[in-house]
């Protein structure tokens, strides 16, 4: 704009914003007035203007976005195509399917942080809370298995790389996602979409959020809220049953 920064009004900033909107996404806009408020406020704290040109009503009313996880079809594909993994990336897989962990976390696991006899886990999510998860029986079966090749130490790695080393968290990337193309899926497989299409499941199954947000590690309960809005089978059958 040509407008001096000490003579600039609200309404020169709302008639540029009203151009710059047409055919921007609302994430596009809202980022926008973002980068323009904080450089507004740097103005203002320099003596460059003395009023804040943006008001907040201006911002876009933004929907959360529903979390991307595997239809029932799509994760029995993957589950499929897990079979002829590597018993290190199987048990690894398996994992993330049926504990809901964060890839960091992962990677932070060592053998002396599993139970295989009770099948729980000790890891240590976003700030440094620890918390206590579970994984299944056939997750289990698979780790113990995985570990019966190694020379075990509790300070060891869960999982480590071909070197000896601690897999990281690109190794468990590069790993989910070429068994998302193996299973031929439409969208790219990554840990947090395991993390989401476990939350997904243990909804459908009867879970209460409480239950869901303790094993996913959620200190705000609205952050599990999220899933509860994912339509799963029985809502669908639901619907089909009454509605046709």
């Amino acid at each position: 704009m040509s407008v001096p920064i000490d003579t600039l009004t609200s309404e020169d900033v709302l008639k540029w914003l009203t151009q710059f909107a047409v055919d921007k996404k609302e994430r596009t806009v809202d980022l926008f007035l973002s980068c323009l408020s904080s450089f507004f406020q740097f103005c203002l704290a320099e003596d460059y203007m003395e009023n804040m040109v943006i008001k907040n009503r201006w911002r876009p009313k933004i929907s959360q976005s529903l979390p991307k996880y595997l239809t029932e079809e799509e994760y029995a594909r993957v589950r499929l195509a897990a079979e002829d993994l590597n018993v290190r990336d199987r048990a690894l897989i398996l994992f993330l399917f049926s504990s809901g962990c964060r890839r960091g976390e992962l990677c932070n696991l060592s053998i002396g942080d599993i139970n295989l006899e009770q099948r729980t886990a000790k890891v240590i999510g976003k700030g440094k809370k620890v918390r206590h998860i579970h994984f299944s029986v056939e997750c289990g079966i698979v780790l113990k298995e995985y570990l019966q090749t190694r020379v075990c130490e509790d300070t060891e790695p869960l999982f480590m790389n071909r070197f000896g080393q601690r897999l990281g968290p690109s190794g468990i990337l590069n790993i989910a996602r070429d068994l998302g193309k193996k299973a031929g899926l439409n969208q790219s497989l990554h840990p947090h979409v395991c993390r989401h299409t476990f939350a997904t499941n243990m909804l459908a199954r009867g879970a209460n959020l409480e239950i869901i947000a303790d094993e996913l590690g959620h200190t705000n309960l609205n952050t599990t809220r999220i899933y509860a809005r994912i339509p799963t089978e029985d809502m669908m059958n639901a619907y089909q049953n009454i509605m046709g």
